[in-house]
């Protein structure tokens, strides 16, 4: 018998859609943002633990999508300082594999259903934003909430933010050993920071045309008793980090890549998904937003 209470995809997506202002076209999360053309360069360092094309010597083109948190197209949502990043890298044959990281370490809850009951929540007409931010620190199932709150910093642009994937992953090896581990974006410096701009894509898309704007993606391998499934909680900051390769935005994509769905599912041999219940209930979520926007894939 079904359980009648499971939730499903239909139903996660139908919750953000009577909470916020959606646009019928756009994304249900991450609604707005902008798109580039980019090329990843592997520096061959995670060779030893895993098989993953990208990450073996050599280069890649990429497609790179930042993006504003909200579903919601209202103006003022661009004050939410809670960004995306999303790369899709596109490997040889037609394959690709994708990489979606927020500028926080950690998610709000340990499964899909705590986070649409936190959606819902927000739907509460009756109390203030103020008191529903104080019922969420209070709230067992949102433990992660205070830790969120406390990394976020004022939004000052996309390319100067620090990214983090939430979510583990398994590398697997020639010998198919396998290995946890977190990914990061890194943004490295840039040679001129003042760029006047009506907006934040607007200055990101001018520092792109003169300058290379780079990130460098780091790996964070796990060790013996790390929390490989919980996305609430973070690895200590002492664990190992390689650099894994670099990432240059090369020009402004004229599609912005609305077409793309950048389901973090979408792996390659020699990279796994860990089994982590919010990683592994996003794809079925993400197909649920393209098929109601009319995205390709």
């Amino acid at each position: 018998m079904n359980n009648p209470k499971k939730l499903t995809a239909a139903n996660a997506i139908d919750a953000i859609e009577n909470v916020a202002h959606i646009s019928p076209h756009l994304r249900r999360a991450h609604a707005t943002g902008i798109a580039f053309d980019a090329t990843f360069k592997s520096t061959g360092a995670a060779i030893p633990w895993t098989t993953a094309e990208h990450l073996q010597t050599g280069e890649v083109s990429a497609v790179v999508r930042f993006s504003h948190s909200s579903p919601s197209i209202e103006p003022s949502e661009i004050l939410n300082p809670v960004k995306g990043m999303a790369v899709r890298f596109n490997l040889s044959n037609g394959n690709y594999t994708n990489l979606v990281m927020v500028n926080v370490p950690i998610f709000v809850s340990q499964t899909p259903e705590a986070f649409i009951r936190l959606i819902r929540s927000f739907d509460k007409k009756s109390s203030s934003w103020s008191e529903r931010i104080d019922s969420l620190l209070h709230d067992v199932h949102y433990k992660a909430f205070a830790t969120i709150l406390k990394k976020l910093k004022p939004l000052k642009n996309f390319e100067t933010l620090h990214y983090y994937g939430i979510h583990s992953y398994i590398f697997v090896n020639t010998s198919k050993q396998t290995q946890a581990v977190r990914f990061e974006w890194q943004p490295l410096p840039s040679n001129d920071s003042s760029v006047p701009a009506s907006s934040i894509e607007n200055e990101l898309i001018k520092k792109v045309e003169k300058q290379a704007v780079q990130f460098r993606l780091l790996v964070q391998l796990a060790e013996y008793g790390d929390p490989i499934d919980d996305p609430t909680k973070a690895w200590p900051d002492d664990r190992k980090k390689i650099e894994a390769g670099i990432l240059t935005l090369t020009s402004l994509r004229p599609d912005n890549a609305e077409n793309i769905v950048f389901d973090p599912t979408i792996t390659t041999e020699g990279l796994e998904c860990s089994n982590d219940p919010v990683l592994l209930f996003r794809s079925a979520a993400y197909k649920e937003s393209a098929k109601r926007r009319g995205a390709m894939k």
